[in-house]
């Protein structure tokens, strides 16, 4: 009788599917899954900042374009992960099929924000002078996301949506009790035409990679979703070395992240991006 081949959950950085340099794995249902080392993170976040310049200077009709590709190839993938889902967290088929079809109306919905954030968000200012005075949404640069440990392909697909439509690169530590679907996500992302570095994925333990990206100084900004009262501290004190913007989402959790009025705005990618004003002379 053939034995089936076990598939081993790797990293996603820079494009690539490697192992962690440390060699360590954990278990998840009888399944390994790589476990992140420093390295690992801190590699991630090079890959990211290497890739972040390219990507935010396509246009945003071609991001959104890529965002909605991502949706494509998920959903000819989506009873792999119905499937996935159900031995990862003991979801229901019907539960599992719903939190995959929401993820794909996620990432239309961001796709669709990519070319209409600047002209919402955007402001022309009136000034006591002979200028225009533009107000324009710009990318903060390398993004932390913190996954939620709920919802682990829902959660995570609805914070990386905002951070990369707008033109961030992504270091995103997933679920830590449910890391598969995040890591079979790469394999999404992969096929799907975002340049290598834009979003990189380390599974591991939080407890350990939490902090490293806390301390980047390479990271501009860290979005996490929790409510841990020591990891927000911790958080928000190494924050202050380069000034890093943390945003604590402790809301939505659990079935809220299937609410669209609570787990999707455009006010999310305005809290991952920086508003740049510019003065341009009349008349001269």
């Amino acid at each position: 009788m053939r034995e089936p081949i076990r598939k081993t959950y790797k990293l996603f950085i820079n494009g690539q599917f490697p192992r962690s340099e440390s060699g360590r794995y954990i278990q998840v249902r009888g399944v390994n899954v790589c476990r992140g080392s420093r390295k690992d993170l801190r590699e991630a976040v090079v890959a990211a900042r290497k890739a972040q310049s390219g990507w935010s200077a396509k246009t945003p009709y071609l991001r959104g374009q890529i965002l909605y590709r991502c949706a494509e190839m998920l959903e000819t993938r989506k009873s792999a992960f119905v499937e996935e889902l159900c031995w990862q967290i003991d979801q229901s088929p019907a539960a599992a099929r719903q939190e995959v079809e929401k993820t794909i109306d996620r990432l239309v919905w961001y796709a669709g924000w990519s070319d209409k954030f600047a002209q919402a968000f955007g402001t022309v200012n009136p000034v006591a002078a002979p200028y225009f005075n533009f107000t324009l949404p710009e990318p903060m640069g390398v993004v932390g996301i913190v996954a939620p440990e709920e919802a682990p392909l829902l959660g995570l697909v609805s914070k990386l949506a905002p951070a990369v439509v707008i033109g961030n690169a992504v270091v995103a530590i997933s679920s830590e009790r449910s890391p598969c679907s995040a890591a079979s996500f790469a394999e999404v992302i992969a096929t799907s035409d975002l340049p290598g570095g834009v979003v990189n994925i380390v599974t591991g333990l939080k407890s350990e990679l939490i902090p490293v990206l806390a301390k980047h100084m390479d990271v501009n900004g860290t979005d996490y979703s929790g409510s841990d009262a020591a990891t927000i501290k911790l958080l928000q004190e190494e924050a202050a070395a380069n000034v890093k913007r943390i945003v604590v989402r402790e809301h939505p959790v659990g079935r809220e992240w299937h609410d669209d009025r609570q787990a999707q705005s455009p006010y999310w990618i305005a809290s991952l991006s920086e508003m740049k004003t510019a003065w341009h002379p009349i008349g001269v």
